[in-house]
């Protein structure tokens, strides 16, 4: 395998955002008189959009004008403040690192809307060094949707096979293996207790971070 790019899905891959989405449903849980939830039930649901998230924190049924409401107050806050407790994964930083020592671009493919995306990437200094960061905006459909993926390889001006994307959602997987791309799945994300990364088809899977930088950079 000759690769020439390495491409991130974000949330549960790249960055550890759970805190910060964690922070405010608690927090939305005490205004409505809820109790306390187990930080970890929330955390499996980051993957799966706000919708599974203000649908499980808040106990509240979509299509409502209940949840309509409770998922504007949940953006808006998150919006507001979408990187105070949010940071990349132990060992990432110096994966990073490692790829642009070796001259290897690497870049961010996510279903994550640009509006919390762009913050955020900046926040963390990571604006200036990503190669490629695709939104949804920018395609016609996102993940599971090859076109992200497709695109972020017009954009590097490489081949699919060239690249390889990593991510912590069957989705992913799934989006890459119609891009023709080499996929690696990540086992440290967030699933829920049911699912089994290791069995959605990819190319490679790593358990957690350590394995992740020697896997990726024995492929290199």
């Amino acid at each position: 395998m000759s690769i020439k790019a390495v491409l991130f899905d974000l949330d549960g891959t790249l960055l550890d955002s759970a805190l910060d989405f964690i922070a405010i449903l608690q927090q939305m849980r005490s205004e409505h008189g809820l109790p306390y939830m187990e930080p970890q039930l929330i955390r499996q649901q980051v993957s799966a959009g706000a919708n599974a998230m203000v649908e499980l924190a808040l106990e509240a049924r979509p299509g409502t004008a209940q949840f309509d409401t409770l998922k504007e107050d949940f953006l808006q806050r998150y919006h507001a403040a979408p990187c105070v407790h949010s940071r990349l994964f132990d060992g990432l930083p110096e994966l990073l690192e490692a790829l642009e020592q070796r001259k290897i671009s690497w870049g961010i493919a996510t279903n994550k809307p640009e509006r919390f995306v762009h913050p955020i990437i900046q926040a963390l200094q990571l604006d200036q060094r990503a190669a490629v960061v695709l939104c949804p905006e920018q395609v016609e459909q996102p993940k599971p949707a090859p076109d992200m993926l497709l695109l972020a390889c017009k954009q590097l001006g490489i081949f699919p096979h060239e690249a390889i994307y990593l991510g912590d959602d069957e989705r992913d997987i799934v989006a890459a293996k119609a891009a023709g791309m080499p996929s690696l799945a990540v086992g440290y994300g967030y699933h829920g207790p049911d699912e089994s990364p290791q069995n959605w088809g990819a190319e490679h899977y790593v358990k957690n971070t350590t394995q992740l930088a020697s896997t990726l950079l024995a492929l290199l």
